[in-house]
Protein backbone atom coordinates (compact mmCIF):
# COMPACT_ATOMS: atom_id res chain seq x y z
CA UNK A 1 0.00 0.00 0.00
CA UNK A 2 1.18 3.58 -0.91
CA UNK A 3 2.23 6.01 1.95
CA UNK A 4 -0.89 8.56 0.92
CA UNK A 5 -3.62 5.68 0.64
CA UNK A 6 -2.30 4.29 4.39
CA UNK A 7 -1.95 7.87 5.86
CA UNK A 8 -5.25 8.73 4.37
CA UNK A 9 -6.65 5.63 5.99
CA UNK A 10 -5.83 6.14 8.97
CA UNK A 11 -7.22 9.67 9.15
CA UNK A 12 -10.37 8.29 8.06
CA UNK A 13 -10.60 5.84 10.61
CA UNK A 14 -9.78 8.22 13.41
CA UNK A 15 -7.01 6.65 14.75
CA UNK A 16 -3.50 8.57 15.49
CA UNK A 17 -0.66 7.90 12.64
CA UNK A 18 2.04 5.70 13.73
CA UNK A 19 5.70 5.90 14.09
CA UNK A 20 6.31 4.70 10.53
CA UNK A 21 3.56 6.66 9.04
CA UNK A 22 4.47 9.78 11.34
CA UNK A 23 7.71 9.71 9.82
CA UNK A 24 6.51 8.77 6.32
CA UNK A 25 4.52 12.11 6.68
CA UNK A 26 7.62 14.30 7.70
CA UNK A 27 10.15 13.51 5.17
CA UNK A 28 7.19 13.72 2.64
CA UNK A 29 6.68 17.46 4.14
CA UNK A 30 10.53 18.10 3.85
CA UNK A 31 10.81 16.98 0.90
CA UNK A 32 9.76 20.35 -1.17
CA UNK A 33 11.82 22.57 1.00
CA UNK A 34 13.44 22.94 4.72
CA UNK A 35 11.15 23.41 7.65
CA UNK A 36 11.47 24.84 10.95
CA UNK A 37 10.86 22.27 14.18
CA UNK A 38 7.53 23.92 14.72
CA UNK A 39 6.34 23.86 11.37
CA UNK A 40 7.00 20.16 10.80
CA UNK A 41 5.44 19.79 14.52
CA UNK A 42 2.36 21.59 13.47
CA UNK A 43 2.23 19.30 10.26
CA UNK A 44 2.50 16.31 11.61
CA UNK A 45 -0.37 16.96 14.12
CA UNK A 46 -2.61 18.47 11.70
CA UNK A 47 -1.97 14.71 10.09
CA UNK A 48 -2.91 12.56 13.05
CA UNK A 49 0.62 12.31 15.01
CA UNK A 50 0.03 11.74 18.39
CA UNK A 51 1.96 14.66 19.81
CA UNK A 52 4.73 12.05 21.50
CA UNK A 53 5.27 10.25 18.47
CA UNK A 54 5.91 14.06 16.44
CA UNK A 55 8.49 14.25 19.12
CA UNK A 56 10.01 11.17 18.24
CA UNK A 57 9.78 11.80 14.71
CA UNK A 58 11.47 15.10 15.07
CA UNK A 59 14.16 14.23 17.65
CA UNK A 60 15.17 11.54 15.00
CA UNK A 61 15.33 13.63 12.23
CA UNK A 62 17.38 16.20 13.84
CA UNK A 63 19.75 13.10 15.10
CA UNK A 64 20.17 12.15 11.23
CA UNK A 65 21.25 15.74 10.39
CA UNK A 66 17.33 16.38 8.19
CA UNK A 67 15.92 19.10 10.73
CA UNK A 68 18.08 21.80 11.58
CA UNK A 69 16.75 25.50 12.95
CA UNK A 70 19.81 27.63 12.33
CA UNK A 71 20.47 25.76 9.39
CA UNK A 72 17.21 26.19 7.85
CA UNK A 73 16.69 29.86 9.21
CA UNK A 74 20.31 30.73 7.33
CA UNK A 75 19.21 29.09 4.29
CA UNK A 76 15.49 31.13 4.29
CA UNK A 77 17.20 34.53 5.47
CA UNK A 78 19.45 34.10 1.99
CA UNK A 79 16.59 32.93 0.14
CA UNK A 80 14.43 35.73 0.85
CA UNK A 81 17.37 38.59 0.55
CA UNK A 82 18.61 37.36 -2.51
CA UNK A 83 15.32 36.55 -4.29
CA UNK A 84 13.08 39.06 -2.65
CA UNK A 85 15.52 41.91 -1.13
CA UNK A 86 13.99 41.91 2.19
CA UNK A 87 15.15 43.38 5.23
CA UNK A 88 16.66 42.52 8.76
CA UNK A 89 13.06 42.96 10.29
CA UNK A 90 10.81 41.59 7.98
CA UNK A 91 13.17 38.03 8.09
CA UNK A 92 13.12 38.10 11.96
CA UNK A 93 8.88 38.63 11.49
CA UNK A 94 9.15 35.81 9.24
CA UNK A 95 10.98 33.66 10.88
CA UNK A 96 9.71 34.24 14.61
CA UNK A 97 5.84 33.56 12.23
CA UNK A 98 7.52 29.81 11.39
CA UNK A 99 8.57 29.62 15.08
CA UNK A 100 12.67 29.45 15.16
CA UNK A 101 13.72 30.41 18.49
CA UNK A 102 14.36 34.14 19.05
CA UNK A 103 18.30 33.38 19.70
CA UNK A 104 18.33 31.81 16.06
CA UNK A 105 16.96 34.30 14.56
CA UNK A 106 19.51 36.67 16.39
CA UNK A 107 22.12 34.78 15.63
CA UNK A 108 21.48 34.36 11.77
CA UNK A 109 20.47 38.41 12.02
CA UNK A 110 24.29 39.09 13.27
CA UNK A 111 25.48 37.53 10.08
CA UNK A 112 23.06 40.26 7.31
CA UNK A 113 25.77 43.13 7.66
CA UNK A 114 24.56 46.62 7.18
CA UNK A 115 26.23 47.36 4.21
CA UNK A 116 25.08 44.65 2.70
CA UNK A 117 21.25 45.28 3.89
CA UNK A 118 21.87 49.31 2.76
CA UNK A 119 23.20 48.16 -0.71
CA UNK A 120 20.34 45.81 -1.29
CA UNK A 121 17.97 48.76 -0.13
CA UNK A 122 19.68 51.16 -2.54
CA UNK A 123 20.05 48.61 -5.42
CA UNK A 124 15.81 48.35 -4.74
CA UNK A 125 14.90 52.10 -4.75
CA UNK A 126 17.14 52.65 -7.49
CA UNK A 127 15.33 50.50 -9.70
CA UNK A 128 11.97 52.24 -8.89
CA UNK A 129 13.70 55.88 -9.12
CA UNK A 130 14.62 55.23 -12.48
CA UNK A 131 11.12 53.87 -13.48
CA UNK A 132 9.43 57.12 -11.77
CA UNK A 133 12.40 59.56 -12.11
CA UNK A 134 10.23 61.53 -15.18
CA UNK A 135 7.39 62.45 -12.40
CA UNK A 136 7.27 65.00 -9.26
CA UNK A 137 9.83 64.94 -7.02
CA UNK A 138 7.03 64.73 -4.65
CA UNK A 139 5.72 61.35 -6.43
CA UNK A 140 8.66 59.74 -6.98
CA UNK A 141 9.78 60.14 -2.72
CA UNK A 142 6.31 58.58 -1.79
CA UNK A 143 6.75 55.71 -4.77
CA UNK A 144 10.20 55.13 -3.76
CA UNK A 145 9.29 55.43 0.27
CA UNK A 146 6.12 52.49 -0.73
CA UNK A 147 8.64 50.16 -1.89
CA UNK A 148 11.33 50.18 0.80
CA UNK A 149 8.55 49.92 3.25
CA UNK A 150 7.09 47.14 1.90
CA UNK A 151 10.51 45.42 2.17
CA UNK A 152 10.73 46.26 5.89
CA UNK A 153 13.41 48.64 5.68
CA UNK A 154 13.49 51.67 7.82
CA UNK A 155 12.40 55.29 7.67
CA UNK A 156 15.88 56.77 8.31
CA UNK A 157 17.14 54.68 5.53
CA UNK A 158 14.35 55.52 2.78
CA UNK A 159 15.61 58.99 4.14
CA UNK A 160 19.35 58.41 3.32
CA UNK A 161 18.80 56.59 0.50
CA UNK A 162 16.49 59.12 -1.09
CA UNK A 163 18.65 62.36 0.21
CA UNK A 164 21.42 60.27 -2.35
CA UNK A 165 18.76 59.58 -5.15
CA UNK A 166 17.48 62.81 -5.52
CA UNK A 167 21.37 64.70 -5.24
CA UNK A 168 22.63 62.60 -8.20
Amino acid sequence: MRRADSQADSEREGRALTYEESMDSALYALAPRAKSRAELHAHLLKRGSDPEIAASVLDNLELQGLLNDLEFARIWSESRQRQKKLSKRTIAQELKVKGVAQDIIDEVLEEIDEDTEYQMAYTLAERKYRSCAHLDEEVIYRRVHSVLARKGFGHSLTQRIMKELLAS
